[in-house]
C-alpha cells in the first residue's frame, strides 16, 4: 500500500470505534432518560448506596447523551473518552465487580467500553471529526 492511501485509511481508523461506542452510550442514555426516568436512575443509583441519587442520576443521564453525540462527532473526544472511562470504572467497581468476568452481572461489557473511551482519550478522535477540523483551523 502506498503512503497516500495508509493516510486515508488512518483517518478514518477511529470512525467505526466512534461510531459503536457512540451508540452504546446513546443508547443507554436514552434508556435512562425516555424509560427509567430521573426517578427510576435515582432509585437505581439509591440501591447502589450512591448519595444524592437525583444528582447523579441527571448527571449519568447528561454524560451518557452527550458524551455519546461528542464522540459520535469526534468533538473533544480526548476529554469524553477520559469522561467516559471514570465512568466505567465507577460502573465495574459499584455494580459489576461482585458479579464475576461474565455478563449478564460480571464486569466484561463495561470493561470493554472502557478499553474503547480509554484509546479515544489517548489517541484522540482520529482525522474525520470536528476535533481535527478544528485543529485544521487553529494551525
Amino acid at each position: 500500500m502506498n503512503s497516500t492511501m495508509n493516510d486515508r485509511l488512518r483517518e478514518w481508523g477511529m470512525v467505526p470505534l466512534r461510531t459503536v461506542v457512540a451508540l452504546v452510550f446513546l443508547m443507554h442514555g436514552w434508556q435512562k432518560v425516555f424509560d427509567f426516568g430521573i426517578h427510576g436512575v435515582a432509585d437505581m443509583l439509591t440501591k447502589l448506596g450512591f448519595p444524592m441519587a437525583t444528582f447523579f442520576a441527571v448527571l449519568l443521564m447528561v454524560i451518557e447523551c452527550a458524551g455519546g453525540l461528542a464522540i459520535l462527532l469526534g468533538f473533544f473526544a480526548r476529554f469524553t473518552g477520559f469522561v467516559l472511562a471514570v465512568e466505567m470504572v465507577i460502573a465495574i467497581y459499584v455494580a459489576r465487580l461482585g458479579g464475576g468476568f461474565f455478563t449478564p452481572y460480571g464486569f466484561e461489557f463495561e470493561l470493554t467500553l472502557l478499553g474503547a473511551c480509554l484509546t479515544l482519550a489517548l489517541a484522540g478522535a482520529g482525522g474525520i471529526s470536528v476535533d481535527a477540523v478544528l485543529g485544521k483551523k487553529k494551525g
